[in-house]
């Protein structure tokens, strides 16, 4: 969807991007904040604050998030793209979370500036 704008909400905290053998045990985090964990044959990957990053975790660290706002349709398409373009234009990269309802965005601390101000060009609101 070509011309599609979101509201993104920057969340507090610095984040992580750990990666455990496949076959760890899920560990213990907060029950409340955000983080995600995916499980596959090849790894057991964990996004969370970094003050959370489980022992022995290979972890990548200082990322910001921005959480799209409100519920997003499954029918609507190219939300990521509209996201993904603007901060490839501007050279930033970016690690995204889906999750039922919304999109998170995670880009690295060094970057947010840049990342915030070309979404901004490309019509999204930061907050």
């Amino acid at each position: 969807m070509a011309n599609r704008t979101f509201d993104l909400i920057l969340l507090p905290g610095t984040f992580a991007i750990c990666r455990l053998d496949p076959d760890s045990p899920i560990p213990d985090l907060p029950s409340r904040g955000f983080w995600s964990i995916t499980r596959s044959d090849d790894e057991l990957s964990i996004v969370c604050e970094q003050e959370f990053v489980p022992s022995g975790a290979r972890s990548e660290r200082e990322w910001r998030c921005l959480r799209v706002a409100g519920t997003i349709d499954f029918s609507i398409t190219g939300v990521i793209a509209s996201f993904a373009t603007s901060l490839a234009a501007a050279n930033v990269g970016v690690f995204i979370v889906s999750t039922f309802d919304t999109d998170f965005l995670l880009v690295k601390t060094h970057d947010l500036e840049s990342a915030i101000a070309a979404l901004k060009q490309a019509g999204h609101v930061v907050r």
